[in-house]
This record gives structure tokens, sequence and C-alpha cells, in this order.
């Protein structure tokens, strides 16, 4: 499949998850009419809730999960993959997993993504996140394929760490995602390089779905639900912040063109580390 419909969609979820569910599975149903096989969702689709309380009051085991059961439906009615870019679930130890699902046609589960890098920062706006005080982390990068192409799981603060993002590639992905619910702040400071970045650098394409506005729990988002190729050009994105769907046909066949005319992921080469002390420490390239 060299030519594939894909669709991000764009939400600005609230504190209620069949609300959003209903948000979801509207947006995901226009993509689907406008002829998308791949769509994805933004990071925390079930809820973007900052009150920790309240989060844990609707936290389920994923098998117990209305989102995650919804998607599943959904990508089985619809025949299609749908990448739920990450809800959060209930994890083992009393803690949260903020997880990506990504379902195939048939509606089962081919693969499941943690985000691994918590985002704990304090901004200059005032506002304060300690992510890793409620998501446990995830401990595996993956790739899965969706029928000709392949796609590398990534989440939001996860686009800031290239070394994952170059992983992802060096394992075969031809797409790589960071759905995201990205702080209006630090998104007008550096969204746009950023998913522009981790293109170039890999020759994939980047598709991150994003949450945008004021959200009920009173956290604004940037949205500019994007998708880059593998050059580093916008293909497509959304005008703002408002829900919508972001559609494009991606050509696999420039993945493959990109890498041949920048080569960097085969001329990588290891190197040491020295601080001007006389132990050097190596560093895989």
């Amino acid at each position: 499949m060299a030519d594939l419909p894909v669709a991000a969609i764009q939400m600005r979820s609230g504190v209620d998850p069949e609300a959003n569910i209903r948000a979801m599975t509207e947006l995901v149903r226009d993509a689907a009419s406008r002829g998308a096989r791949y769509i994805q969702t933004p990071e925390m689709t079930g809820a973007v809730q900052r009150d920790r309380a309240a989060l844990q009051k609707i936290l389920r085991p994923e098998a117990e999960d209305p989102v995650l059961e919804a998607a599943s439906s959904l990508a089985r009615e619809l025949g299609i993959h749908l990448h739920i870019g990450s809800t959060a679930v209930e994890a083992d130890n009393g803690m949260a997993a903020n997880r990506a699902v990504l379902f195939g046609p048939d509606g089962a589960a081919l693969a499941h993504y943690d985000k691994i890098h918590m985002f704990d920062v304090d901004l200059d706006s005032g506002e304060s996140w300690r992510e890793s005080a409620v998501y446990q982390p995830g401990e595996v990068a993956r790739t899965v394929d969706i029928g000709g192409a392949r796609v590398g799981l990534a989440i939001c603060y996860d686009i800031r760490f290239p070394h994952l993002f170059r992983d992802l590639a060096l394992m075969g992905a031809d797409i790589v995602t960071a759905p995201a619910a990205f702080t209006r702040q630090t998104g007008e400071a550096h969204w746009h390089v950023l998913q522009r970045a981790r293109a170039i650098e890999n020759g994939a394409f980047v598709i991150s779905a994003a949450q945008g506005g004021t959200h009920e729990d009173g956290r604004e988002t940037y949205g500019h639900s994007i998708i880059v190729d593998p050059w580093g050009r916008i293909v497509a994105e959304a005008e703002g912040r408002d829900p919508c769907v972001v559609l494009a046909r991606l050509n696999i066949d420039e993945v493959k063109a990109a890498r041949g005319k920048i080569p960097n992921l085969k001329n990588a080469r290891s190197y040491r580390l020295n601080d001007g002390s006389k132990e050097e420490a190596e560093r895989t390239g």
C-alpha cells in the first residue's frame, strides 16, 4: 500500500468520558466517510482531567475501559485502523498508565504503548506539571504494521526525545506519531519545529493529532494537529484549536526516497565522550 489515506482527529476532550466518546465517534465517522483508512485521535482522548482524585474515579483497567471498547467497535464497523493516541487506564500499582492502543480493521488491538517520558516541568506562565505523580512511565518502544506501512508509537512529550524517534525509524517505522495535549505556551514556541525536525531526522512521516482549546478542567491546549512528510514539509494541519478532521494521502514510497537522499540513519557512527578528564565513555551513534 504505497498510497495511504490518513486522518488526525483534533478534539477538545472534557472531564466526562462518555461525552468524549460521542465526540470521538462523530469525528472518526466523518474521517472514515471521507476515505481515511488510518485514523489517529489525540493524547487523553478519554478525558482531560488535571484533578488527580477526579481522574482516579473514572479510571478503569484496559479491558473495561469504555473509550477502548468504543474504539474497537468503531474500527471493526468501519474497517479501519484506529489509533487512540492515548487514554488514561488503571495500572497495576494504584497509578495510571497514559496508554495508546492501535486497533485493526477487525477490531482487535494490534499494539499498546505507554508514554515513556513524563512531563514534569514548571513553565514561565506559572503552570506546574508532574505527570510522574499520577502516571507510571512506559518502558518499551514499539512499532506496528498496518498493511503496507509501519507505524512507530510515541505520545506528546516524547517528541522532545529524538533518540526515541531514531530508534523507531531504525525499527522500520515509515510513520512516527506524537498524539498530544501540548500546552498553549509550549505549542506556540515549539510545536511545529519539533514535528518537522523528527520527520527530517528520520526520513519519516509524522502524524500528531492534538487536543485544542480551553478544557473543562481549565487547561489550555495548542491544537494545530499536523501531518508532516519525510522531507519536513507540512502536508496538512488544523488551522487552529477547534475540533476537526485533518486529512492527507501519504505516498509511503517517499520514505525510501528521503532516506536515500539523506542516509543519516545508515551513516551514524559510535564515538567516545570526553569531558576533559582522562576517562572516556563509549557512546553508540
